[in-house]
């Protein structure tokens, strides 16, 4: 990729540029027979083409009990859910899409891409191209040359990376800033390396993106293939798994924190992968010691949460989980057989949601590990509160008579002030009697995209980044203040915009309803003002917008 591309959109818009763990000694996964799992039963059939259905009853599941999740969920202010997905026993028995998302859509997985990425250097290490988790980062690096070299550096390993105890002097509160500077860097694994130490590495948890990111390049520099191609011959291709997007940095390495976009039920493959202690369909594609690794407590950890890159849940022993910013989860419950896998778009407390709906409603629904007794009227309760929230669409509205301002603004064309976003221009297009309008947005390369608004409180689907939709509505608040509602779905984030008309002037306020912040524009008509002179500001993100990476949080 040029290293000079400006990928950039607006408030996430658009891509305008189209160690050890306890009983696992280091070294051991390269000893293990390729071999099935003895201690667990093989599956009746594998999903390699496909997740077979059941009623739950038939997997020990109550029916009314996952009806009342769904309503549950419905109900949520505080939380945005855009897929359910939950498998039982190999079966799916509850697959529900809350509009404007729908089945197989992919969607961006956030930080649930590290444990596809903590998978990857298993699967290396299993191949040998890996020794084992004890090699240090500084030796896949010997042509580089790395500043702020110390004990410490010299004394970070694999293992250190994966559970967020390399070391780095790493700034993720109350933002990745870190990791947004990694990006604007010419070169993302220079930056990284080049990190001071702020202590000794294996000691202390500090979540730090740009741990993963070297862990894709060192993918990448043993095995001669990023991460991305590697995953497909070792990984996809043996999982069934085809419809995956993975952007990657200028030199050609995926992100190896974030940003893998696939559909819930690939998603859910890994966790089903992990449950069957790594073997699938007659092969070994993970052996049984690294899921045991990734998915305890490091013997000497402070930190009792996470293990190689999976979250770990204490009060549940045997509960662990992918986790990704807006509400992306992959749990696995092995004493339950089960995967669980939600999307969504963020809210103020989707933690909390995903707690309650996993231990109030999910696991007191598995009832029993034997079928329970046919109940059709359940079934069909389920299967009518799955449809409801698939058709769950706001009902149109009348149209309000628009203000006089609509009309003085419509089809003019606003020249934005310098700004971080590479943004130039924007215009609103307002019709008699039309029930949507128009966003036009200009970038300073001269790349120019639509946006269809719904005026009647119904959202309108325009393409979006990386070719998955966006919805977008918006209303007059008050004579001159103009709000857009901007919903990029499966790309995770979801922003009010105020557009406040005073004169020849615009300020336009950019929030966004996931928790990453906000932002604040100027821009002045163009008959007004003469055009700000283009600036160049280079972000070599792949599409994702600058706002996301300055304002986002930890996962």
């Amino acid at each position: 990729m040029n290293k000079n591309i400006i990928s950039i959109c607006l408030i996430g818009f658009i891509l305008l540029f189209a160690g050890s763990v306890e009983g696992v000694e280091a070294g051991e996964i390269l000893e293990l027979e390729q071999t099935a799992p003895q201690a667990t039963e093989s599956p009746a059939y594998w999903p390699t083409e496909g997740w077979q259905s059941s009623t739950p009853e038939q997997q020990g599941m109550d029916s009314e009990q996952l009806a009342e999740a769904l309503d549950f969920l419905q109900e949520q202010d505080d939380f945005n859910i855009h897929s359910l997905l939950i498998i039982r026993n190999g079966y799916i028995v509850t697959d529900a899409y809350f509009e404007p998302f729908t089945q197989g859509s992919v969607h961006d997985t956030a930080s649930v891409t590290k444990s596809f990425t903590a998978t990857l250097v298993g699967i290396a290490i299993d191949e040998g191209y890996i020794e084992n988790v004890q090699q240090p980062v500084l030796d896949f690096f010997p042509d580089r040359t790395v500043a702020n070299v110390d004990a410490n550096k010299e004394a970070m390993t694999v293992e250190d990376l994966l559970t967020m105890r390399s070391g780095f002097e790493c700034i993720n509160q109350p933002t990745e800033v870190t990791l947004f500077q990694m990006m604007e860097s010419p070169d993302w694994i220079q930056f990284t390396l080049d990190l001071p130490m702020a202590e000794e590495p294996g000691t202390h948890f500090v979540y730090c993106s740009s741990n993963v990111h070297l862990l894709s390049t060192i993918i990448r520099e043993t095995t001669g293939m990023s991460a991305l191609a590697f995953a497909q011959e070792h990984l996809f291709e043996p999982l069934g798994i085809s419809d995956v997007g993975w952007p990657s940095d200028p030199e050609g390495n995926n992100h190896g924190w974030g940003d893998l976009r696939m559909n819930p039920h690939d998603m859910a493959k890994l966790g089903y992968l992990y449950l069957n202690e790594g073997w699938w369909d007659g092969r070994q594609v993970l052996s049984p010691a690294w899921v045991t690794a990734a998915t305890s407590v490091p013997e000497d950890a402070s930190f009792v949460d996470y293990g190689y890159l999976w979250w770990l849940l204490p009060e549940y022993p045997n509960v662990y989980y992918a986790d990704g910013r807006g509400g992306q989860r992959i749990f696995v419950l092995p004493d339950q057989d089960m995967v669980v896998v939600t999307t969504g778009g963020g809210g103020r407390d989707q933690y909390g949601v995903l707690e309650a709906l996993l231990t109030s409603y999910i696991l007191p629904a598995a009832e029993s590990e034997t079928p329970l007794p046919a109940n059709p009227e359940g079934v069909a309760l389920l299967e009518f509160k799955i449809q409801q929230v698939v058709l769950a669409q706001a009902e149109p509205e009348p149209v309000p008579p628009l203000p006089e301002m609509a009309w003085r603004v419509s089809g003019q064309r606003y020249v934005l002030d310098a700004n971080q976003l590479g943004l130039q221009s924007l215009s609103l297009t307002f019709q008699e009697e039309e029930e949507e309008g128009l966003l036009n947005i200009t970038s300073i390369d001269g790349n120019q995209v639509e946006y269809l608004v719904g005026l009647d409180n119904v959202f309108r689907i325009s393409p979006g980044r990386f070719g998955l939709p966006v919805a977008a509505k918006g209303w007059w608040e008050s004579e001159n203040v103009y709000v857009i509602h901007f919903d990029e779905i499966g790309n995770i984030n979801q922003w009010r915009i105020n557009a406040t008309f005073e004169g020849d002037q615009v300020t336009i306020q950019m929030q966004d309803l996931t928790g990453l912040g906000s932002v604040t524009l100027v821009g002045q008509l163009e008959s007004a003002q003469p055009p700000t002179p283009a600036f160049e500001t280079i972000f070599a993100i792949a599409g994702i917008s600058v706002i996301v990476w300055l304002l986002r949080r930890r996962k």
